[in-house]
């Protein structure tokens, strides 16, 4: 399923960082917000934490979680390598592109770009990406996965 997964990886990483390039630019220099709904706004938000702005750490903090989001993205592929089912290989295929797609922002900048901000009734989700995005999917995919699948009979 290495030939599902990886390429869904790959096709994270690329929408990723695309569209961080796109709205680098056009939120950040000057700074400014966009209103594109009445309930979505494109943001300037600079996270150096994980998803949702988590844990923030800037320095030798930042390096433990690349080296944290690597180990766990290689863990990722191992896995995927070994599963047989194309489900499992696409939400693998997310999860481990999100990784690397914040992965490159921390390394190239030192903290990643978040810039998609929903928001309804005075509630503001916390700003996020793509690859913040894919990982959620990837994650309730697998979780939906792990509930629906029909279990094996174990050889006797």
């Amino acid at each position: 399923m290495l030939r599902i997964g990886l390429p869904v990886a790959a096709a994270v990483v690329v929408a990723d960082q695309a569209s961080k390039y796109v709205v680098r630019d056009a939120l950040w220099d000057p700074l400014r917000y966009i209103e594109v709904t009445s309930f979505f706004n494109l943001v300037p938000v600079q996270n150096r934490g994980i998803s949702f702005g988590l844990f923030q750490s800037e320095g030798a903090g930042a390096w433990v979680i690349v080296g944290l989001a690597l180990a766990i993205s290689a863990g990722l592929v191992v896995w995927l390598s070994r599963t047989r089912l194309r489900w499992p290989a696409w939400a693998l295929g997310l999860v481990i592109g999100g990784a690397i797609g914040n992965v490159i922002d921390r390394v190239r900048l030192g903290w990643v770009i978040d810039f998609l901000d929903f928001h309804g009734g005075g509630y503001h989700w916390p700003a996020f990406n793509i690859a913040d995005a894919a990982i959620s999917v990837g994650v309730v995919m697998l979780i939906l996965h792990g509930f629906l699948m029909k279990p094996r009979k174990a050889p006797r």
